[in-house]
């Protein structure tokens, strides 16, 4: 089979495209001819080299996938051959006591496919059953693969952290990108007043198209002006913040009294400064993030299923080109997800 994958950490020319073996799955697993991947920036991430991964090289890539069963382990109940199906993009072999009170995501040996364990980004995988989800009805494969991570990350941020309630203003950092789109639409799913930030006109207005009430030009405008501005000078009950360095400090000045500020990543960088006093004076809360939990993941795909959220694709790349796929993403051209699809 064919499988895109690196041999060592470096720039978008390390990504080889090569044939690798016919995975065997165990008892428990399922095997999967992938239909399509989508591409996240934890990609582009582990590519470059993270000093808190240990990766076995040649390492194949890929968080998310779609495709159809066409093999399933001796000990696997639920899945037949033929099912379409979804990945669940992170796993845990643990039974402890996280796993056991619903958090599978904070487990011990809780990781996502692609940075923790082998990726998706190949013909043919093999995955536990537990992770073979079934694909909402009327999805294509590549929609279904566009939304496991980033749509499970804003449902974990906005409504099992910041337990984001109906009316309340909500401001989404990076509006345009996989993460943000899941946002936008999760918020306006509770009737909130959405405030998106993105950069240039054409993502401005497709965030827009998708729900936003307003747009702020994060190249060209202060955020927390006009976040101040929309808001009459309260600020937004909730931040959806995942760029980092160079957004933070606008991001913890635009929060209303009793705000909740939810990150899960720092593109632009980890240092940041915060005013503390603004923190304790207006009643702020500073949650972290991370993924999401299995749970979750099962009630999100119940909103595609009724048609109440929707993927959004931006382009698809073949398999033979994965670092087509990596430069676009990296020159941020992309609104919504970037999938690839096997040949």
């Amino acid at each position: 089979m064919k499988v895109s994958r690196i041999h060592e950490c470096g720039g978008p020319e390390v990504i080889r495209y090569e044939d690798a073996p016919m995975p065997c799955p165990k008892a428990n697993e399922v095997l999967v001819r992938v239909h399509a991947c989508s591409l996240n920036h934890l990609d582009l991430w582990v590519r470059g080299g993270l000093p808190t991964l240990r990766l076995t090289f040649p390492w194949v890539l890929g968080s998310d996938a779609a495709g159809e069963i066409v093999e399933v382990g001796e000990l696997c109940e639920r899945a037949k051959v033929g099912d379409r199906i979804v990945a669940a993009p992170g796993k845990t072999r643990a039974a402890g006591f996280e796993t056991a009170h619903g958090r599978d995501n904070a487990a011990p040996d809780y990781g996502l496919f692609g940075s923790v364990y082998p990726g998706l980004n190949a013909e043919y995988v093999t995955i536990p059953e537990a992770n073979a989800l079934a694909i909402p009805h009327g999805l294509t494969y590549e929609e279904a693969a566009s939304v496991p991570l980033v749509f499970l990350t804003a449902w974990h941020m906005l409504v099992g952290i910041a337990k984001i309630r109906m009316l309340e203003d909500v401001l989404v950092i990076g509006g345009s990108s996989g993460v943000g789109i899941a946002a936008i639409q999760i918020a306006k799913l509770h009737h909130c007043r959405v405030i998106a930030t993105a950069g240039g006109d054409r993502k401005l207005a497709k965030a827009k198209a998708l729900g936003a009430d307003h747009v702020i030009d994060h190249y060209e405008q202060s955020i927390k002006d006009e976040v101040k501005r929309i808001t009459g000078r309260r600020g937004v009950d909730v931040v959806f913040e995942h760029v980092g360095a160079a957004t933070f400090g606008h991001s913890a000045a635009s929060m209303a009294r009793h705000g909740r500020l939810v990150t899960c990543g720092a593109t632009t960088g980890f240092e940041t400064r915060l005013n503390l006093g603004h923190l304790f004076s207006k009643h702020l809360s500073i949650h972290g993030s991370y993924m999401g939990t299995m749970g979750e993941l099962h009630d999100l795909l119940r909103f595609f299923d009724r048609g109440l959220l929707k993927p959004v694709v931006d382009r698809a790349f073949p398999l033979s080109d994965v670092r087509g796929a990596h430069e676009r993403m990296a020159a941020r051209e992309h609104f919504g997800k970037i999938v690839i699809v096997p040949e």
